[in-house]
């Protein structure tokens, strides 16, 4: 294959060679015609990635990247359906199929494992990016991007749009405004000081002209970044590449330069706000951040360095910047992040929960620290904890659900965009990791606090204060604004808007043609694995301890998982859980402060950390197991150690120190309103759910909104309730970790095997013998159909039931359906026509099922589609080609790659639910036997859940109020 690359007449080799580090060949090549750049990482990984990107300096807020990012998307020149994208989402093999608009680049990316399927994604976004149909179809940009509407004259102007409204939930988040005034403040003359999402106050200025203009200006191959990895005949993807899009366009010098931001001669000092309910106090709701611009992104040693700095000084419970601005009572949540995607990274150490009054302190402990670690040197531990950390990170390289290739390929951009010969630089890091190993103890981390932090004037001290009202106020502003503008405009003027409008809407309603869909390729059923994953179980038994053990090659990691039952925990301490679970780690034990016990995890081992699991019996849905569990990765030969390290954390864990206790209560509340006010969906679908299903209660109990709740009572009443929390947390830990309630759970090679029986006997020598009470928590779902109000700009709307309480048994083809609604129905209904940015549904074995959209700019508009989705099943018109596109979907959501990790914690859930393979195969064929009509005789399912009627939502406080009469409570989200 080298020789076929290398004497390729198209492409010019610019630099290959072995990239040991990733066990790849890689290319860097240059396309002769158009100077399009190419990089090739070509190694054994079946799942092949490819993606296509484009460097896309925005000139101002108004959004046009990622409008057009949404829009290329919707119809080709050879692909003229009117959204391929949703046709590869429902009928490809796909492991990934995305596009992302970043500050100063677009990506578009797709990944599979079936070579059939690679191409004909490879095809669709070639096609996608140069020829889209933006230039025929201007209602591309006004769905996508947004528009005017108005059903009637006397209608109330109004403005829709995807990207308008998935914006206005991007601002709606407190801690996004704060992230992206950060990076504005540091740039503002350049295009990092602009939004490249867009704006909700600007989007309605982009003009589709101007939109147009950014492509053609922008989507050429001359100003691309074209990246191959994994196991693939290169050279033949080359070739259709060439011969197929890039030598049908001539070179053209593109003017798309990131710029630099000249330096700042002093620093400056900001003032920024964010909207709070009406209700909501403005007392310690202040953002104070201290921000600094640190060279640039093509420092290959730097570039890890600060991530290690970010780690040290306040990532790490404990570490010196984080605890003095705590003991100072400066935020009850104090973190800082490294932003190293772009040109000329930073970084900013942010305090929130803070007050405006306390700036000036802020800034002065941050300098006082700084000075003495410079000037007595930072903590060595620290710093090989740090090190080993994200090195051991790099090493295992698992990505969870996300395809190796693509974050590699994603990182290559982080320098090679700004060098087209450095794609390599950071994904290329063992020798990087080796030299800051050395540079401990030089002053090389101390000089770098100096230069960068300490004594650099690119700085910015900036205040986002909340301000009682404000997404109220905008609203009302701009719906001023509109009614301002409607009045001005002529009968025919506001004629032309309703005719827009209604155009608009049959354009979104109107079929795609038979011969159209056809132009998409598609897949067989005859091309689809037909065995389902099996699962790698060994059982064991130590003296009664069930160890099941998952022989799987994991590159010399060991994954040690000790899974306690919860059933012994009491009513009363079961809220408790989700507590425990945030505290363990977090405080001393008895060898150990909880500053060096994250040091001494993070050197011996690749993490350790807690999980609460919900295991429901597949034979019994009334039944299920709680779980916590404890969850380390380590090196074979530290596997011991990672077991020691686990039970110290386990019995050893000081709860005493109810000054730490406070500290860690205010920062897991703090961190679960960023969660809860970014997934609004994750809120409304759990607790929509937990009106009527025990195990959603449960879930719901530990990390839902009770379990928000319990953290505001316990912070509003901590004086009075401390030592109650600290016997709590004591009898729970007695009442868990015990013999009788311990599983171990082991995922490596067999050769690692030897010691683990030892080792796990002595653990269960140490562990709690106490009487247990047996007075386990049973929940009691109960329907309440809430409305939960933020400050947000949109809505997360769920409806919820149960089909098998209707007598209805669960079918692997409700899998398909799944595919259909989400990239059909609720995809056209919600997302397209409703302008909402997403929509989910799920139908799961125990016979819970739901809908629920994300950014939604609309209410019960939603709720009225839900209504009439089991109508729409049972009466849509199916053939064959699309049943198998929704076949083939589900079979790609099923068949997700899996690392060595996933797959242990795979084999795991089959193990504690009961699932038999035999269920899981059957449940396999019934979803690739799937008919039309079964797919419509599923609507049934759909009227089942539905007739619960339990609804949940989570968004704006004046629109769930002009819906009140839907809910049978109203409250605010966050008090």
């Amino acid at each position: 294959m080298k020789q076929q690359i290398e004497a390729m007449d198209a492409y010019q080799v610019i630099e290959k060679r072995k990239i040991s580090d990733l066990n790849s060949e890689g290319y860097i090549l240059r396309h002769k015609k158009t100077g399009a750049a190419i990089t090739l990482l070509l190694n054994d990984d079946e799942n092949k990635v490819f993606y296509i990107g484009f460097r896309t300096p925005p000139k101002d807020s108004t959004g046009v990247a990622h409008i057009l990012e949404h829009s290329v998307l919707c119809g080709s020149k050879n692909f003229p359906v009117k959204d391929p994208f949703i046709e590869l989402a429902k009928g490809s093999l796909n492991t990934f199929l995305n596009a992302m608009t970043y500050p100063d680049k677009t990506v578009y990316p797709v990944a599979s494992c079936n070579d059939k399927d690679f191409k004909n994604l490879v095809h669709v976004y070639l096609d996608a990016v140069f020829y889209p149909n933006i230039y025929n179809e201007e209602k591309i940009f006004r769905q996508e991007g947004w528009h005017y509407e108005m059903e009637d004259v006397e209608d109330e102007l109004s403005i829709n749009g995807v990207v308008y409204n998935e914006m206005k939930g991007a601002f709606s988040s407190p801690d996004d405004v704060v992230e992206r005034e950060i990076m504005n403040s540091l740039y503002p003359d350049m295009t990092y000081g602009l939004e490249s999402g867009g704006d909700p106050d600007f989007i309605p200025e982009l003009t589709y002209e101007d939109f147009l203009a950014f492509h053609k200006k922008y989507y050429h191959p001359s100003n691309s970044y074209i990246y191959l990895y994994g196991n693939m005949d290169a050279a033949k993807y080359l070739s259709f590449i060439d011969e197929q899009y890039l030598s049908h366009f001539e070179e053209l010098k593109v003017d798309s330069q990131i710029g630099v931001q000249r330096p700042f001669a002093v620093p400056k000092e900001l003032v920024k706000e964010y909207s709070i309910m009406e209700d909501d106090s403005v007392l310690e709701n202040t953002y104070l951040t201290y921000n600094v611009s640190m060279g640039t992104s093509l420092d290959k040693k730097l570039y890890i360095a600060m991530d290690v700095l970010d780690y040290v000084l306040c990532s790490a419970p404990g570490a010196p910047v984080k605890q003095a601005l705590i003991d100072k009572g400066i935020g009850k949540d104090v973190y800082s992040t490294m932003e190293n995607g772009i040109y000329q990274p930073y970084f900013s150490v942010i305090a929130k929960n803070a007050e405006g009054g306390q700036k000036e302190e802020f800034v002065t402990t941050i300098q006082e620290v700084l000075t003495k670690a410079v000037a007595e040197g930072l903590d060595k531990k620290a710093l090989a904890a740090a090190i080993n950390y994200f090195e051991f990170r790099y090493r295992e390289a698992d990505f969870g659900s996300y395809p190796k290739g693509l974050m590699l390929g994603l990182e290559a951009l982080d320098s090679w965009l700004y060098d087209e010969k450095a794609p390599f630089m950071h994904i290329e890091a063992n020798k990087t990791y080796a030299e800051l190993k050395d540079s401990i103890g030089t002053g090389y981390f101390e000089e770098l606090i100096k230069k960068y932090i300490l004594e650099n004037p690119h700085k910015t001290i900036m205040e986002v204060k909340p301000v009682q009202g404000l997404t109220t106020r905008k609203d009302k502003a701009l719906f001023e604004k509109l009614q301002t503008y409607k009045a001005d405009l002529s009968q025919q003027e506001k004629q032309e808007i309703v005719d827009k409008t209604k155009a608009l809407r049959a354009y979104q309603e109107e079929e795609n043609t038979k011969e159209a869909l056809e132009t998409i390729p598609l897949l067989t059923r005859e091309d689809m694995k037909k065995e389902a994953a099996g699962y790698i179980n060994e059982v064991h038994s130590i003296d009664g301890t069930t160890i099941l053990v998952h022989d799987i090659f994991t590159n010399g990691i060991s994954y040690l998982n000790l899974v306690f039952d919860l059933r012994d925990v009491p009513a009363r301490l079961f809220p408790y859980v989700g507590v425990l679970k945030a505290v363990l780690m977090m405080v001393d034990t008895k060898r150990f402060n909880y500053n060096e016990l994250f040091n001494e995890v993070n050197i011996h081992t690749g993490g350790i950390k807690t999980v609460v699991n919900t295991y429901t019996n597949a034979n019994d849905f009334k039944k299920y197991k709680v779980t916590l569990e404890i969850r380390s990765k380590a090196l074979y030969e530290k596997r011991d150690k990672a077991m020691e390290l686990m039970k110290e954390i386990l019995l050893t864990s000081q709860f005493d120190d109810t000054k730490r206790l406070y500290e860690i209560l205010a920062e897991t509340k703090s961190r679960m309103q960023a969660v809860m006010t970014g997934a609004g969906h994750s809120v409304a679908s759990i607790r929509a759910l937990s009106y009527f299903s025990p195990t959603a209660a449960v879930s719901e109990q530990i990390s839902g909104i009770p379990q928000y709740r319990l953290l505001e009572e316990l912070l509003k009443e901590f004086e009075s309730r401390k030592t109650e929390l600290v016997q709590n947390l004591k009898d729970l830990t007695a009442y868990i970790f015990r013999p009788e309630n311990l599983l171990v759970d082991y995922t490596a090679s067999k050769e690692s095997y030897p010691g683990l029986d030892q080792a796990v006997s002595q653990l269960k020598a140490e562990l709690y013998t106490s009487k247990a009470s047996g007075e386990s928590f049973k929940p009691d779902p109960v329907k309440k159909n809430e409305a939960f109000m933020t400050a947000g700009q949109v809505q997360y709307v769920c409806r919820a039931g149960n089909f098998i309480d209707k007598g209805l048994p669960y079918t692997g083809a409700l899998k398909v359906l799944k595919v259909m609604m989400g990239y059909d129905y609720l995809w056209n209904q919600v997302r397209v026509k409703g302008g909402a940015y997403g929509c989910m549904c799920g139908f799961f074995r125990n016979g819970d099922g739901y809908f629920v959209s994300y950014r939604d700019p609309n209410l019960k508009k939603t709720v009225d589609v839900y209504e009439q989705a089991a109508e729409y099943i049972e009466n849509v018109k199916l053939d064959e080609r699309t049943v198998t596109q929704f076949i083939i979907g589900a079979i790609s959501e099923l068949d997700t790659p899996m690392t060595p990790a996933t797959k242990g914690i795979y084999s795991l859930g089959g193990y504690m639910t009961g699932l038999s393979m035999d269920k899981v195969q059957k449940e396999r064929d019934q979803l690739l036997a799937t008919t039309k009509e079964e797919l419509q005789g599923l609507g049934r399912y759909v009227r089942a859940f539905m007739e619960d009627e339990c609804l949940c939502v989570v968004g704006n406080g004046d629109k769930i109020k002009e819906s009140e009469e839907l809910f049978m409570q109203v409250e605010q989200l966050f008090y």
